[in-house]
């Protein structure tokens, strides 16, 4: 009976481990395929200011003026929020915002809205602006990682 309970300990924990390594595998390859970074200026000034606009009409609500989130609403600035994206690319964001919000009626706000929310999003986590507008093609913003800090290294001298 101890033998038993012994083997499936071990397969549990060999399961996990396996897991745990299959995630961990799957988040470096996505931050190894990401082309860009938060940190290279992929959205533009004007963008964000529009998306600040839309911002305070469709999402404060329920976010937060400050995006600093609500009751039943996460944060979507700070330290929380970039400890919960940090290492995924830009399309996983956009998606869920996409897909998600708002609440009540994701259809209600188009991708390019939801696309300059977002880069006012960036810009409320002290990402950089650049000469690009952000895209609202969920397969061009695969190429885009979410760094919660500025890497040392230069991504682009890598490729």
């Amino acid at each position: 009976m101890k033998s038993k309970i012994l083997a499936g300990i071990i397969i549990g924990l060999g399961t996990i481990g396996a897991f745990y390594g299959t995630l961990c595998a799957q988040e470096n390859k996505v931050a190894q395929s990401a082309a860009h970074s938060v940190w290279d200026g992929v959205y533009t000034e004007e963008q964000a200011k529009r998306g600040e606009g839309l911002y305070h009409e469709k999402c404060a609500s329920c976010h937060g003026d400050k995006l600093t989130g609500g009751e039943s609403a996460p944060p979507l600035a700070g330290g929380q929020f970039l400890s919960n994206w940090n290492s995924l690319t830009l399309d996983i964001l956009f998606e869920r915002i996409r897909v998600t919000m708002p609440s009540d009626n994701p259809a209600r706000v188009g991708r390019q809205s939801k696309a300059d929310i977002l880069a006012y999003m960036l810009s409320m986590n002290n990402f950089p602006s650049g000469k690009t507008e952000l895209q609202h093609k969920t397969e061009l913003l695969k190429e885009i990682l979410i760094e919660a800090n500025k890497q040392a290294n230069n991504r682009k001298s890598k490729q």
